[in-house]
């Protein structure tokens, strides 16, 4: 059994990776983490967990981590992992981070987007962005793993081959996005409340929402030119899950035929992808609690547009599923691993 920690477990995404690794095969949770002084035993904390599972999560303690576990997840606030990662590298560790703090190599873009200043700079060379459908084959190799964002990992699944294969205009994607209210987190804020979200519905940092530039970051190296979106995020009343609607123009050249060939040469061996037949689209109810994406699209042959729409689980695919699926690759497991009975 792989020996693993989760460094802030008691935020949404720690807690999902927790239920996940709990049913992991060949991963064992050995620390469990928190701020708090007091420690939680883990049934309390998730009243799912059987009693029969001892584990506690106790305040952080660098030497225990180092101690019990070979790979640390970092389950921690943007801003606020890049030094315990540092550590944690130099200590040997392979670290899987779930915050933004390695996904953009671009200190300055970095810097401009999240107010701080990178602390950590000779690190991001070794930082392997974790989308699988992407970068696998360095993933297999980086010890220090960046898990994308959410909005990302549905975006970028939805539009990647196409630029890749130069079907669509670069300079003209929309992104449409719409997500549960747990990918703000746990920490306070007035907009995530009760009675500011139920029944209601909202867009929210339109076009300077801080996924902007890990997106265009990505689709950037897909196309090998410069990518420009406009982005505009929107809050559903519901716990989980981000509905992404893409609006690309196709080249004049492209074919309906192509998008699909693009979508199949891409993703026909993965895992956790599925493209939809002609006329399906994506719903959130079919992705929810899994770590897979859905991906659904139409063109007429007539016109220019071509709109596609991703459906993943934000908790799941879009963080500790996708961490999950990160671990698996690097530890050389079947990349279901604990993923496949979600």
């Amino acid at each position: 059994m792989l020996p693993c920690a989760v460094v802030g477990a008691t935020g949404y995404t720690g807690q999902e990776l927790v239920r996940i690794l709990l049913g992991h095969p060949k991963a064992e949770i050995t620390v469990l983490t928190t701020r708090q002084d007091t420690a939680i035993p883990l049934h309390e904390l998730m009243p799912g967990v059987s009693k029969s599972v001892t584990l506690e999560v106790r305040k952080y303690s660098f030497p225990e981590v180092k101690r019990k576990a070979d790979v640390v997840f970092l389950a921690l606030p943007h801003t606020e992992s890049m030094e315990t990662a540092a550590q944690f590298i130099r200590a040997g560790k392979i670290v899987i981070d779930l915050s933004a703090d390695f996904r953009i190599h671009d200190t300055g873009v970095y810097e401009k987007w999240y107010g701080v200043k990178h602390k950590e700079r000779k690190l991001l060379s070794q930082a392997v962005y974790g989308l699988p459908e992407l970068y696998r084959d360095s993933i297999r190799k980086a010890n220090l793993i960046a898990n994308p964002g959410c909005y990302p990992t549905g975006t970028c699944l939805g539009v990647a081959p196409l630029l890749r294969d130069g079907l669509v205009d670069p300079d003209s994607i929309i992104i449409d996005a719409k997500s549960g209210v747990s990918g703000a987190g746990k920490k306070l804020n007035p907009a995530t409340q009760f009675v500011e979200v139920n029944e209601n519905f909202y867009a929210y940092k339109v076009n300077r929402h801080q996924h902007m530039p890990e997106i265009e970051e990505v689709l950037t190296k897909a196309t090998g030119q410069a990518v420009h979106l406009t982005f505009v995020p929107h809050l559903l009343p519901l716990n989980r899950g981000i509905l992404t609607t893409l609006y690309l123009k196709k080249r004049s050249q492209t074919r309906v035929a192509d998008i699909r060939k693009s979508f199949e040469r891409a993703y026909a061996k993965e895992p956790f992808v599925r493209v939809l037949p002609d006329g399906r689209f994506p719903e959130l109810r079919d992705v929810q609690g899994t770590n897979f994406c859905e991906i659904g699209f139409t063109s007429n042959p007539d016109e220019l547009g071509v709109i596609v729409i991703t459906a993943i689980d934000n908790l799941v695919k879009g963080a500790s599923g996708q961490a999950v699926q990160n671990l698996n690759i690097r530890a050389g497991f079947q990349e279901e691993e604990g993923l496949a009975a979600l």
